[in-house]
């Protein structure tokens, strides 16, 4: 009686850790894969669509975004050392300099945007500001206007370069003019190049001039009309229906027939990185560290792909299909 009762015993516990075991695996299973992606403040529209179709193709995937400036992603990998598996930054040249080859190997080119200044109905003197009086307009009292943190987010640094190819394009010293005494900028000319110096910390001077460390934080603060004006990209004002001034061609970094242009001028950054103009263009890769680097892949393809390239498009964003590669041995 005694071993059919312990035979019994064993018998009922070794079927309960079987049970358990399975119990944990398809508990496992059902969770699906944790797709963790970094990407650019200014894709977080295109993305959130991006993620919802890409979902329903692959269920068993979860794509858990996480959005920031572009340095500040890449920083988050690379110096606090966080997972990522995919990244998506709004210059694609961050990659390179900032990611080969420790971190990933190649980038891939898959979208552009140009840079606007935005308003809304409220903002002071809406209803005149055009192409040739806007920096004007922004140095009038009581007008209060805002850009990102250069050294977090490529739209800082991009409104920088804008505010000095202006200077070129109207002949007058708009940086001083509109910077000067709010913001411990630099200016000075070095050969051919008209650079911006910024300190690796500042803190603006006044209630002229707002700073935030990504450039889509700005859109609170106009339509709470706490600002009037915001230097932000093509695809995120539509995106928010807001009001918009389109800037000249040789001033928004927006056309590719202008790129020698825009190289006349540059931002050094904080941590001594000098930056010169270009024209605006995403970039995404698969991290070479990836937890999941098959499914990065998927999500990657998907994203510089056809349906990815009508999601961008549909958003605003001009995509780039098919998407150019860059490897980090060319």
């Amino acid at each position: 009686m005694d071993i059919t009762l312990k035979t019994l015993a064993g018998y009922f516990f070794q079927e309960i850790r079987i049970f358990l075991i399975f119990t944990l695996f398809y508990s496992s299973c059902a969770e699906g894969i944790v797709l963790k992606v970094f990407h650019a403040g200014s894709l977080s529209v295109p993305f959130k669509k991006i993620e919802e179709e890409f979902e329903k193709r692959y269920p068993w995937i979860d794509v858990r975004r996480e959005s920031s400036g572009s340095v500040m992603a890449i920083r988050k990998v690379i110096e606090i050392h966080k997972s990522c598996d995919v990244i998506a930054v709004a210059d694609y040249s961050l990659i390179p300099s900032m990611m080969f080859p420790r971190y990933a190997d190649y980038v891939r080119l898959f979208a552009r945007n140009e840079l606007v200044l935005c308003y809304t109905k409220n903002s002071r003197y809406s209803e005149m500001i055009n192409e040739k009086n806007w920096y004007e307009i922004l140095m009038k009292d009581g007008v209060k206007w805002g850009f990102s943190n250069p050294n977090l987010d490529p739209c800082g640094y991009r409104a920088l370069m804008c505010i000095l190819l202006s200077e070129m394009y109207y002949k007058r010293p708009i940086a001083k003019m509109l910077l000067k005494g709010y913001l411990p900028f630099e200016f000075f000319r070095r050969d051919d190049l008209l650079i911006a110096k910024i300190p690796d910390s500042f803190t603006p001077k006044g209630k002229k001039i707002f700073i935030r460390p990504k450039s889509v934080e700005l859109l609170g603060l106009l339509e709470s009309r706490e600002i009037d004006y915001a230097i932000e990209y093509l695809s995120v004002a539509k995106q928010h229906g807001l009001k918009f001034l389109r800037l000249p061609p040789e001033v928004n970094l927006g056309h590719l027939k202008h790129k020698s242009y825009y190289s006349k001028v540059a931002v050094i950054l904080g941590n001594g990185k000098l930056i010169k103009g270009r024209p605006i263009v995403y970039g995404i890769a698969v991290l070479k560290n990836s937890v999941h680097h098959k499914e990065a892949k998927l999500f990657e393809r998907f994203v510089t792909g056809k349906k990815g390239a009508d999601i961008l498009k549909n958003s605003y964003q001009t995509p780039i299909y098919p998407p150019k590669l860059i490897k980090a041995d060319e």
